[in-house]
């Protein structure tokens, strides 16, 4: 798996699935995300490019790991336009 090109893919995704908050930062909801079917496409591990992104700091969202349904409503901010 080649990590800088999927977290390169996520930055895009958020971008065409997300909208700017109040603080100018693009962030989209995991639901929106998770259920994208060009995401399901694209990511084999979505959750482990997210895990990974978030370390990189490209991306923020509250919590370690984030799970289908539970945290639908979790935003996930792009930090790096």
């Amino acid at each position: 798996m080649d990590v800088p090109h999927e977290i390169n893919l996520l930055v895009q995704e958020i971008q065409r699935l997300g909208s700017k908050n109040a603080d100018g930062q693009t962030s989209v909801k995991f639901g929106v995300l998770f259920n994208d079917d060009r995401c399901a496409n694209i990511f084999e591990a979505l959750v482990g490019t997210l895990k990974a992104a978030k370390k990189k700091k490209v991306i923020n969202f509250q919590g370690e790991l984030l799970l289908q349904g539970v945290h639908d409503n979790v935003d996930i901010v792009l930090l790096q336009e």
